[in-house]
Order: structure tokens, then C-alpha cells, then sequence
């Protein structure tokens, strides 16, 4: 049975972000990796073909991420007391996000990121990153939390500093209560300069909820790509560098390298589960305990 949760919002579904994020950064041709190279201005006007609930959702998303809420929800959540679960268990719990009513796929959760761990294994990359390939998602169990939409999933970006022009739908910040607050909009706000991103709140999310849950098994590369796949002013749009230490930037390479296999690998084409799943539950517990804390 579908479980509707995550229609609860602008939003059909969950995915519907994401295929908007393809929308707004289409595929290079010819080759797997994101191009650095092209301006916004270059690519379609964004705000122009986004669908009427994408835009209502960063509407929504850019009002209520404060500075206030996000630590509350670090508070609540970080906590990671909700639930126990292994791989399995995860999987079929995301499926539950699958609403029919998606006009783009018919994939469940434990398809969609079995094709994206699937496309990094054929490309010969080590098997932690395919393993993060798999679970990238994993925080989305969020909703199932009972969170709202914007509280799950959207481009993710600093809290309690100057917001970048470079944040889709930035003109929408102008109702966030933070905006009227002095000390968080200048360029550093309650940060320093080059303090390094783990000092920095961002907007919260999945990413953010899921890099806690696995931060203590996975190298560091993997939780970047984790934590910081979905802050797009940043990786994509070079945002924030005054914010960024050289770990950040070095590492950010690798998010960058995690990028198009998140966008790109979405296919019509079903993974053959059960051939699949003896070498997934092995590769889980070559790195996690049988059971996550979430």
C-alpha cells in the first residue's frame, strides 16, 4: 500500500524535486561529470519552467529554514533515537515514499538507489563510494518522521550568514524572519572567515540527519558526499567559499564526482532485486553494524 506522507505539500512526491534539479542542471553531453564551465545564464530560465509546486515548495522551504528551527531540529533529531534499522529495513521503509501519482517513474526507493550505486559499480569506483550511492537518500526516512517537505529535501544552504544570490528561488528569503535579523546577514554572520563547513548550520534535511547517522563508518570523501550533496550554491554554483577551509575544498572534489551518478542514473529499466541483494547486504555490513540508529 502507497503510503502518502510525502504528498503532504506542494509537492507530488519527493522525486519531483529532484527531476527539477535535472531540469536545472541538464546532463553534459557526451560525458558523466558536471560542467563546471556554463554560467546559470546559459542554461533555461529556471524559475520560468519550474512547476507551480516546486516553486510553492522553496517558497515554503525559504520562509520557515531559520536559524531557530534548524537547531531545533538538530536537537530532536541528532539525537537518533527514532527507530533501529539494517539495510533491508531502511529500504523498504523509503519505499513507502513512492506515490503513484509521480508522472516520471514508477520506481520504487530501492530501485532508484540501486540504479545509482549500480552505475557507480560499473564505473569501477571503490566500494565505500558505491555503498554511499545506495544510502545517500537514507535521511528521507525523515518524512515518515512526520516532517514536512521543505524539511526534508531541497537545495540545503548556510543558516545564520548573508544568503547567497546564488540559491534557487533566493528572492524568496525575503520572508524568512532571519533576513530582518542584523547579526546573521553579513557575509560571515555568527561564523568566522575560513571556519570550515562543519562549524557552519546548514538549512536542515536529509543530508545533514543522514551524515550523523553514518559519520563514525565511512571515509571522509563519503561524508561529503553524504552531507553536502544537495547544497548546490556550494558545489555547483561556488558559493560560500568565504566559509570554506582547504578540507572543504579538497573535498568537495568528491561531491562533485557523486553529483551526476545522484542526477543522471534515473531509469525507466528495473534492477533485478533479489540478484542484487546478496552483494548489498555484504557491502552494508562490510562497513555498518547490522542495525543504524536513526
Amino acid at each position: 500500500m502507497v503510503d502518502r506522507s510525502a504528498g503532504q505539500g506542494p509537492l507530488n512526491d519527493l522525486d519531483e524535486w529532484e527531476d527539477d534539479l535535472r531540469r536545472r542542471y541538464p546532463e553534459p553531453a557526451g560525458a558523466l561529470a558536471p560542467d563546471s564551465t556554463k554560467s546559470k545564464d546559459e542554461f533555461r530560465d529556471y524559475r520560468a519552467d519550474a512547476k507551480p509546486a516546486v516553486t510553492e515548495f522553496y517558497r515554503l522551504n525559504h520562509r520557515y529554514q531559520t536559524v531557530d528551527f534548524v537547531r531545533a531540529k538538530r536537537d530532536e533529531f541528532l539525537k537518533l533515537g527514532k527507530r533501529q534499522m539494517g539495510l533491508w529495513d531502511g529500504l523498504e521503509f523509503l519505499n513507502t515514499l513512492v506515490d503513484d501519482s509521480d508522472p516520471d517513474t514508477s520506481l520504487a526507493q530501492i530501485e532508484h538507489l540501486l540504479q545509482t550505486a549500480e552505475a557507480i559499480r560499473r564505473d569501477g569506483h571503490p566500494r565505500w563510494f558505491i555503498l554511499t550511492g545506495l544510502i545517500h537518500d537514507f535521511g528521507k526516512v525523515l518524512c515518515l518522521f512526520g516532517e514536512p517537505q521543505w524539511a526534508v529535501v531541497g537545495d540545503t544552504f548556510p543558516v545564520g550568514c548573508a544568503y547567497s544570490d546564488k540559491i534557487v528561488f533566493s528572492e524568496f528569503l525575503a520572508d524568512n524572519p532571519d533576513s530582518q535579523v542584523a547579526e546573521y546577514q553579513t557575509p560571515c554572520g555568527i561564523y568566522s572567515p575560513g571556519c570550515g563547513l562543519d562549524n557552519v548550520m546548514m538549512s536542515w534535511g536529509h543530508d545533514e540527519y543522514m551524515y550523523h547517522i553514518v559519520k563514525d563508518y565511512l571515509p571522509k570523501e563519503a561524508l561529503y558526499m553524504i552531507r553536502y550533496h544537495s547544497f548546490y550554491p556550494g558545489h555547483r554554483e561556488g558559493a560560500y567559499q568565504h566559509l570554506m577551509n582547504a578540507e572543504d575544498r579538497k573535498y568537495f572534489a568528491a561531491v562533485r564526482a557523486f553529483n551526476p551518478y545522484d542526477l543522471y542514473t534515473k531509469a525507466a529499466e528495473r534492477p533485478k532485486i533479489d540478484e542484487l541483494r546478496p552483494f548489498y547486504e555484504e557491502l552494508w555490513n562490510e562497513f555498518f553494524p547490522p542495525q543504524l540508529a536513526f
